[in-house]
Formats: structure tokens, sequence, C-alpha cells
């Protein structure tokens, strides 16, 4: 298998394992759907190499979907458009046992900080700052779903002999999740606790982590589980890589090996 090859099936594994954000139970009304148990396949499609994380993530969702015998997708990435102008998008409308879903797909990194809000999903925010878990749930449930309703959605349904009042709505959320270096782990009781990836850390703190080695993935492999047979950067190259990187207001998601050789990921904020 060639390095590219292997690069997009570590990512797709890594993907696959990740656990939805919660489960059993909705979320601000937010249903997840439930993947029909199927037998471990690989990913065997190419992908371009600037393939944004998010697409990827749906690509490797609709060949799950297609190894799937009772399950068949409808419509992928449709753009909704009003006088060439896109409103929105579509992520996927397919049959489960014939019965017609409208899944939105979402893949998010999150940070805890307890400065941030009141209640348990208010304090998972983006690496940087910009973006939060509560801000994304509200806009599936407000912008996302509602589009399957609107007027200008109506002509692509009519097209499929589908009905949106007919149509059920469900997210596929999965999530990493990252909380701050040395502290207790917080509540989980609306989110799955197995999403709990790793930790954070300020770059006024990282020397705490001088005795460790380093890898710092592409934005891609961060889907990927940590792989062991890589080149590891000492802690001296590792602080003049990842700092310039910080100084652009990036916090980028980082391997670690501990001397005892347990890793782990985490993100460098550039934050405090």
């Amino acid at each position: 298998m060639s390095p590219f090859n292997s690069y997009i099936l570590n990512q797709y594994q890594g993907y696959t394992k990740t656990p939805q954000l919660w489960i059993n139970h909705t979320v601000l009304g937010l249903k997840q759907f439930q993947m029909p148990k199927q037998q471990q396949v690989t990913f065997n499609k190419l992908l371009p190499n600037n393939l944004r994380l998010g697409k990827r993530v749906e690509q490797f969702l609709s060949y799950d979907l297609q190894q799937i015998n009772n399950v068949k997708i409808v419509l992928e990435n449709k753009q909704i458009q009003v006088n060439k102008r896109t409103i929105g998008e579509l992520d996927c409308i397919l049959t489960y046992n014939k019965i017609p879903i409208h899944l939105e797909v979402v893949y998010k990194f999150y940070l805890y900080d307890n400065r941030v809000g009141l209640k348990e999903i208010d304090h998972w925010i983006g690496p940087n700052r910009n973006d939060n878990l509560l801000k994304k749930l509200t806009k599936l449930k407000e912008k996302q779903l509602p589009l399957l309703y609107s007027e200008y959605t109506k002509p692509i349904l009519d097209k499929l002999n589908l009905n949106a009042e007919q149509i059920k709505q469900q997210v596929y959320f999965k999530a990493q999740l990252f909380i701050p270096y040395n502290e207790e782990i917080p509540t989980f009781k609306l989110l799955n606790k197995d999403c709990l990836y790793g930790f954070y850390i300020k770059l006024s703190e990282i020397e705490q982590l001088k005795d460790c080695k380093f890898h710092i993935p592409s934005k891609q492999n961060w889907l990927s589980e940590i792989q062991i047979q890589i080149d590891w950067l000492p802690f001296s190259i590792f602080s003049k890589k990842v700092t310039p990187i910080l100084k652009g207001n990036t916090s980028p998601l980082c391997w670690v090996k501990f001397p005892n050789g347990i890793t782990n990921k985490f993100f460098v904020v550039w934050w405090s």
C-alpha cells in the first residue's frame, strides 16, 4: 500500500472508531442516527489530497452507508440555491428499511472550558475559540435541519417523489473532546465520555512536557489514531515548530509520547 493510501486508511479507521457525541437520548431535541452494525470494511477509494476534513468525513460515511444492504442513499451534498445564491446544503437523504431520513453529518474537536457558560454543553469550545458546541447544535436545529422544509427544497424533493413531512430528521455527530492538562475529568451527563481523547495545554505550560517526544499531524490526519512508527520530535524541535503556528492564533492538534511509552493526543492553545 502506498503511503498516500495508508494515510487515507488511517483517517478512515480513526473516523470509524470515533464515538458519537451522545447516544440513546436527544440533545436539544436532536436525535443521533444509529449506524446499522456491519462487518468492518477497509476504505479503498482515493480522495483528493486537499479535501478538507469535514468533506473527508462525509466521504467516509457515504462509503459506510453504501456497504449496508437495507440503506439506500437518495441524495448527497445537495446545495439549495435561490437566484444562483446558495442558502444551504442538505448533507444526505437516505432510506433505511425504506424509511426516508434527512441526515446532517458533523465531526468536531472541542475543548472543555468551564469558564464558558453554565451548562454541560456550554463548556465545549473550538480549539481557536471561534466556535462552540452550543452554537453548532443551535445551527443544526434552527438552520440546517429546517432547510428540508424550505420552499426552495420542495422541487428537489418532488423530483425524488419525497414529501418533507414524511422524512425523519437525524444527525450523525461524532467528536473528539479534550480537557485541560492535569485537571480532573468533568462530569458527563448528556455527552458521551468515550469521546474524551486527550488534553490541551497552554504554550506557557508546555515545559511540563520537556521530557516527551512529539508529532504534529496534518489537519486531515487529526482523524487518525496515533501511529507509533513515525519520526518523533524532541521537545526542542517541537517547541520551535509549534510556536509560529500559535503566533498565527491557531491551536494545533499534536501527538505526544511520554517517557513511559504512553501516547496521547493534545492541543497546544494560543489563548489563555
